[in-house]
């Protein structure tokens, strides 16, 4: 049985709090970088993230441990180089976010052979609007005048395949720990990355002012544990379609926050571009039909079969032993 791409209401909360976390991790970038290196930025990022964290990596066993390893290099070390990179090179924070936005296209074309996940017409005519709207703002950006190469807006691209292929490698794994135990061993990992690219370039000391500070703690709640946390969690809990339709809504977010933050171009392609991923948005991910309902509570086993799951809550969510079978579609 197939799955069709639909956001169950009992998550349309915490969808919405991701939207805005994730959102700020852009804004977080263009704070932190205009004190210091990219390097250093990310650094003290995730160096304290990773010792706050330690008591759930300590917990997460070596079952899987180094394909989470994997994914953390992938969805975090690679995703944010290339996103901070996008931004230091004068990409606007809301075309880098709509650009990564379309990681929806990528997933729905791929879920099929990978996962078995069904994607209707309405819901590929909603990811074709979404593309063109990406299409008229990066285009808005780059003809703004601000002397952006046009290579630049390659770099987030590159981002988002980062993350795509996190997904799916977390997706195909049987031996999967609670979500933050993830998100420690991805901490951890991006820590160790990020100290031995930053000690390498010579950009390890941190600069002494305020405004630095304030942007890593920025980054380090509202960001990672809140929008990264969030993201994996919800992807336990609702699947990998249906929380990736989600990045429609984070460019319009971060398009509006740019532009009041940093004067970053608002104009009328711009609204046309978040207007369409909005659009996008609302077709992808309205309200599924009571079939489409139904096979929220399936999951897909390695040979492609499906087997019926109940919702787990409390302990038993946390429990490595009940994820430890059939991965999620």
């Amino acid at each position: 049985m197939s799955k069709q791409i639909g956001i169950p209401p009992a998550t349309l909360g915490l969808s919405a709090l991701f939207v805005v976390c994730w959102s700020s991790g852009f804004i977080g970038a263009k704070l932190g970088a205009a004190d210091a290196p990219v390097a250093t930025v990310l650094m003290w990022r995730f160096v304290p993230l990773a010792l706050v964290l330690l008591p759930a990596l300590r917990r997460a066993g070596r079952a899987g441990l180094g394909r989470q390893v994997a994914v953390g290099l992938l969805s975090q070390s690679g995703y944010l180089l290339t996103v901070y990179w996008a931004i230091g090179l004068g990409v606007s924070t809301g075309t880098t976010a709509l650009v990564d936005g379309i990681q929806p296209l990528v997933v729905a074309a791929l879920a099929g052979p990978l996962l078995g996940v069904a994607v209707s017409g309405r819901q590929w005519l909603g990811l074709g609007l979404g593309l063109s709207g990406v299409v008229l703002v990066t285009w808005s950006d780059a003809t703004s005048g601000r002397g952006t190469p046009l290579w630049a807006y390659l770099v987030p691209f590159a981002g988002m395949c980062c993350l795509v292929a996190a997904t799916f490698l977390d997706r195909r794994t049987r031996e999967r720990g609670s979500p933050w135990q993830a998100v420690a061993i991805h901490c951890a990992t991006s820590a160790v990355v990020f100290t031995i690219l930053a000690v390498a370039t010579g950009a390890a000391l941190p600069p002494a002012s305020g405004r630095f500070w304030l942007a890593m703690a920025w980054l380090i709640v509202f960001a990672t544990l809140g929008g990264y946390g969030l993201y994996w969690l919800l992807l336990d809990r609702a699947g990998v379609t249906r929380v990736n339709t989600l990045m429609f809504l984070v460019p319009s977010a971060t398009t509006i926050w740019g532009a009041l933050m940093f004067g970053e171009p608002f104009g009328p392609w711009t609204i046309t571009g978040l207007a369409l991923a909005l659009a996008a948005t609302w077709l992808v991910a309205r309200t599924p039909q009571r079939s489409d309902v139904r096979d929220v509570t399936t999951r897909c086993s390695g040979d492609g079969s499906t087997a019926s799951a109940r919702p787990r809550s409390g302990a038993a969510a946390a429990s490595p032993a009940r994820r430890s079978g059939p991965a999620e579609c």
